[in-house]
């Protein structure tokens, strides 16, 4: 995968997620049977940032917001600027799914709303971008360090730059701190990020056409979408298999994480003759039970009983001695 060249907080991509949200926004009456500034839900907002990085903040003063404002936000020691993506009853559900409405848990503060001249700092800050990346890959190439450079960020203060890179071990850049503190006079902060997360960043398009899900609307990057292998059936072409799973992180797509077994493939290709197929109902000494979905690779076949929807899983070998097909 290329540098990111990444536009994600004004370019069109970001209109297309910021649209989605105003969608959602206008349905909360029909959703929810709530009103939309019900009190405590004003305090609340979610912000995107840089690198499609969302966060939640308090709206201490209770400005009215809307979706595609530009805001003001306080960060750690100064203040950056971000894009409000959700307010209200939205982003306080949000909230609550996120497990971040616990009592205790510091959030910082929107300090305003982005004037003229902000929007003009901003500009420049996009105008930059692509000068400072150049200076910092120049920089590595000069301490001759084996790592990808595929980010930078510098705060809307510009007494921060947040340097993200890709590596496969450990890279000591102390020099290149010293180098890079010394060029921009700001704080140099070094993020080794992994390939799922460089893809997010690059908030582009998947194979599907569509934007990438990690960059528009899921959540959180599955590390493994796999953890249940026997939910897909075995593929026999296994080149087509390997390019239809497979994102442009060269890691399994996070949206195979929400895929479901397909009742459709109830005849498996190369099933032995002792296992039924999917859909069955068998009978078991532990009584009636259907057959869920059959692991080829492990050579697995997952029981549902209809008793109690308990669930259990028995090798092939052991199918003829185990039940009878009805």
């Amino acid at each position: 995968m290329s540098n990111v060249i990444c536009s994600c907080l004004l370019g069109e991509n970001a209109k297309v997620r910021l649209r989605l949200s105003q969608l959602l926004h206008s349905e909360i009456a029909e959703i929810y049977g709530q009103d939309p500034d019900e009190a405590g839900t004003l305090y609340i907002c979610e912000v995107e940032l840089q690198g499609c990085r969302r966060e939640f903040f308090n709206n201490p003063e209770g400005i009215v917001l809307c979706v595609g404002q530009q805001v003001i936000v306080a960060t750690d020691g100064g203040y950056d600027y971000g894009i409000v993506y959700s307010t209200g009853l939205i982003a306080l559900k949000k909230l609550k799914l996120k497990g971040l409405d616990k009592p205790g848990t510091e959030r910082l503060d929107i300090m305003r709303l982005a004037d003229e001249q902000d929007s003009l700092v901003i500009a420049e800050l996009q105008r930059r971008k692509d000068e400072i990346r150049d200076v910092c890959t120049a920089k590595v190439k000069k301490h001759d360090l084996d790592l990808k450079l595929v980010d930078v960020e510098l705060r809307m203060d510009q007494q921060k730059l947040s340097v993200y890179y890709t590596s496969a071990h450990r890279v000591d850049f102390r020099s290149l701190v010293r180098d890079l503190a010394g060029e921009f006079k700001a704080r140099i902060q070094m993020v080794q990020i992994t390939t799922r997360e460089e893809a997010r960043r690059a908030n582009s398009f998947g194979p599907c056409g569509c934007l990438l899900c990690c960059s528009s609307w899921l959540p959180k990057i599955h590390a493994n979408p796999f953890a249940d292998k026997s939910q897909y059936p075995d593929n026999n072409c296994s080149d087509t298999h390997a390019f239809n799973i497979t994102g442009i992180c060269n890691r399994p797509k996070c949206c195979l994480g929400y895929s479901k077994h397909d009742r459709s493939h109830a005849q498996v290709s190369g099933l032995p003759p002792s296992v039924p197929p999917v859909g069955s109902k068998v009978s078991t000494p532990s009584g009636d039970a259907v057959i869920e979905s059959v692991d080829m690779q492990k050579k697995l076949v997952l029981l549902r009983y209809i008793r109690n929807d308990q669930k259990r899983k028995i090798p092939f070998d052991k199918c003829r001695t185990l039940f009878v097909k009805k």
